[in-house]
């Protein structure tokens, strides 16, 4: 197998301007934002800690004025300390309570922001890396990109099984073959020529033009799809971001 080593260096190269940006205006910008989320939570903590200490105070200070009262009675102390058992359980309770609701309420928000923020930033990175892909596509020789695309089709048709080959070109199917540049008449009927062979048979084909694609040559039938494109490429690195920040 021969590896074409400038295709190879130029994805290389569009992998690591992507890395670079994601973490330069992606990472950064959302680890600040999480920073001072962080913050509020803390001081949220603390707010709840105060009033637990200002809960203790009041309970210390009830029993402080139950020791200093004198017996007056079996009756009148055993109210009297059931009353403050009473007190201290409700304070105790909605002080616990408070500090409960604080805390999971600053947690949703911050969770529910930091969610938004990270879908966002990854939506504007996306387009900003579809953006740079396809300037970058504009300064390649469309030649040598088309042929070493057409070469990654031909071999994602190879690696299907042999029935699944045959039934995906079985007579009377049209297969389109979708470019981001337009292919000469005569290109066509060379690409048209190569997939019949790669796929063993020589199904009718119908070229399609997409600019979205930036580059590449997908193919499309009723019942299967080669993407093969910068699109699909720059569509999955984002996917696997996503799901990478979910994790």
């Amino acid at each position: 197998m021969k590896i074409d080593w400038w295709t190879l260096g130029i994805q290389t190269v569009n992998v690591a301007i992507l890395v670079w940006l994601l973490k330069r205006f992606f990472w950064q910008p959302v680890a600040t934002m999480i920073g001072q989320r962080r913050a509020t939570t803390q001081k949220t903590l603390a707010e709840a800690d105060e009033k637990r200490k200002q809960a203790t105070a009041a309970l210390a200070e009830i029993e402080k004025t139950r020791a200093g009262l004198t017996q007056e009675g079996e009756k009148v102390m055993a109210a009297a300390h059931c009353a403050g058992e009473q007190a201290r359980s409700v304070r105790l309770a909605q002080a616990e309570t408070d500090a409960a609701k604080l805390v999971a309420t600053a947690k949703a928000a911050i969770e529910k922001e930091s969610a938004v923020t990270e879908k966002e930033w990854a939506e504007r990175s996306g387009q900003l890396a579809i953006e740079i892909a396809a300037r970058l596509a504009r300064r390649l020789n469309e030649t040598s990109v088309r042929a070493a695309f057409l070469d990654w089709l031909l071999a994602e048709i190879r690696s299907l099984p042999e029935a699944e080959r045959r039934a995906a070109a079985a007579a009377g199917t049209a297969l389109e073959a979708v470019s981001a540049t337009t292919l000469e008449p005569a290109e066509q009927e060379r690409y048209s020529a190569l997939i019949g062979k790669a796929f063993g048979v020589c199904p009718r084909i119908v070229f399609k033009v997409d600019p979205a694609l930036i580059a590449g040559l997908e193919l499309h039938g009723p019942h299967f799809t080669v993407n093969n494109s910068w699109r699909a490429d720059l569509a999955q690195i984002l996917a696997d971001i996503r799901h990478g920040n979910r994790d």
